[in-house]
């Protein structure tokens, strides 16, 4: 399912929080995140019947097979916590042997990322927004799968500020994020949506062009929450890389961090 959005759609969703802390405005003066806000809500308002953002959805039956997501036929190989003094969690943890799950991704118009190169500042400013923008589209599309295509949270009454701050039902792990910390895992992803679709493209390394695009899982089980993988050893190492059908050496690569 594609849904395609007018930036004033996906405008209301942003999380400022995290648009000031890409400016490193700690130290800042309060009047001059506020100017800061004011010059970028214009280009918001300036830029909105140029660009857009845009989202993509599947819903799947599912179910877990120990660290593995089952959905169409396709293995999600998942990572499970290791360290000592963690729970131990995986995300197929919160997947049940008869389920669902949505895989999505959402970007803006490349040209938020290429049309102002000329302009050092003014290409700093619109790669912050598109970035906010890509995650406001995700949290948009997300509440219409709540509410409307999966429907299983038909009847939630929130307000944006409590969506931005994760007060709905199950989660929305991204890739790249500390549950979902292989991006190579985009290629699965890639097979299950094809998001070449709304114009996202990978690289060797499963990074997503534009880079204002966001990726992953949703996963609806109401004791579903968010976690950090953390390091892993040798061992769960090979065993994922078996999973994903790429050589040892090769996921090293991948899962660096995390290693």
């Amino acid at each position: 399912m594609r849904l395609d959005y007018s930036l004033k759609e996906v405008t209301p969703y942003i999380n400022w929080i995290y648009f000031f802390h890409a400016w490193g405005t700690s130290s800042m003066p309060k009047q001059d995140k506020d100017s800061l806000r004011h010059e970028a809500e214009e280009r918001l308002s300036r830029y909105a019947d140029r660009y857009h953002a845009h989202a993509l959805f599947e819903l799947y039956d599912a179910y877990s097979d120990e660290d593995d997501i089952v959905a169409r036929d396709t293995r999600i190989p998942c990572l499970r916590q290791q360290q000592q003094g963690s729970e131990f969690l995986c995300l197929s943890d919160f997947v049940g042997k008869q389920d669902k799950i949505g895989v999505f991704a959402t970007t803006v118009d490349h040209g938020m990322e290429t049309d102002f190169d000329a302009d050092p500042y003014e290409k700093m400013m619109m790669q912050l927004l598109a970035d906010r923008l890509a995650e406001a589209t995700a949290e948009r599309m997300h509440e219409a799968v709540r509410k409307e295509y999966w429907g299983y949270a038909a009847d939630e009454q929130l307000t944006i500020p409590e969506m931005l701050s994760e007060r709905w039902q199950g989660i929305r792990p991204a890739v790249g994020y500390p549950s979902l910390p292989d991006t190579s895992l985009n290629f699965v992803l890639d097979r299950l949506i094809d998001m070449g679709q709304i114009g996202i493209r990978l690289t060797t390394s499963g990074a997503m062009r534009p880079h204002a695009s966001v990726s992953g899982l949703m996963i609806a089980h109401p004791a579903a929450r968010y976690f950090t993988v953390g390091k892993i050893g040798e061992d769960q190492l090979a065993d994922y890389a078996s999973r994903r059908s790429i050589p040892v050496e090769l996921m090293r690569k991948f899962l660096g961090g995390n290693l």
